[in-house]
């Protein structure tokens, strides 16, 4: 990744640069991860999801667990079942692995997790979808014509719609992801 110095004398950008090294180039980007232990030998700057990999170490070993307790508890017979050991063993080894394991995740792992707040945004804006918020101010017609173009250039929809002559105050009233992802709270004084 190519960094220039910019008027504050790069800490912006900087900044840019290590966040861009703690994602790695890889994914959707929505979110950095905490960092927990030196990246990939393969791929400098890349940080390993190591806590979400142990969660799902972890459900690979419960959902073993859990096939042993279907084979055990199938070998009752005559109102006995010689294998309770098993079932029960089992059982407990994966209530303990569980609560081990969402402990550690959400100490580890979630608490420390960040939003890429720019790349939710431009992902946003890039959806399509929402396009179906447009219908009531433009018509259907004419967000399903903003929808083609947006797809077809790669442009946003936003983007596209203003070129259309869609006013401002429109798209910023129907485009309001904010307002969309919480629809109970609107017309709600914050």
């Amino acid at each position: 990744m190519r960094v220039e110095a910019g008027a504050d004398g790069g800490a912006a950008e900087r900044d840019l640069a290590e966040k861009a090294e703690r994602r790695g180039d890889a994914g959707l980007a929505e979110i950095f991860l905490p960092e927990l232990q030196k990246g990939s030998s393969i791929m400098p700057g890349k940080v390993n999801p190591v806590i979400p990999e142990v969660v799902t170490q972890v459900a690979a070993q419960v959902i073993g667990n859990d096939s042993a307790i279907t084979i055990g508890g199938m070998q009752g017979h005559f109102e006995l079942n010689v294998f309770v050991p098993l079932l029960a063993r089992n059982i407990l080894d994966s209530i303990k692995l569980l609560s081990s394991a969402s402990r550690l995740f959400a100490e580890k792992c979630i608490d420390g997790i960040e939003a890429n707040r720019e790349n939710a945004a431009r992902y946003a804006e890039l959806t399509l979808s929402a396009a179906t918020a447009l219908n009531p101010y433009i018509g259907y017609d004419l967000a399903s014509e903003i929808v083609k173009e947006a797809a077809a250039t790669g442009r946003s929809l936003r983007e596209v719609a203003r070129g259309k002559g869609v006013d401002e105050e429109i798209l910023d009233k129907a485009l309001d992801y904010r307002a969309m992802a919480k629809p109970h709270d609107q017309g709600r004084s914050a």
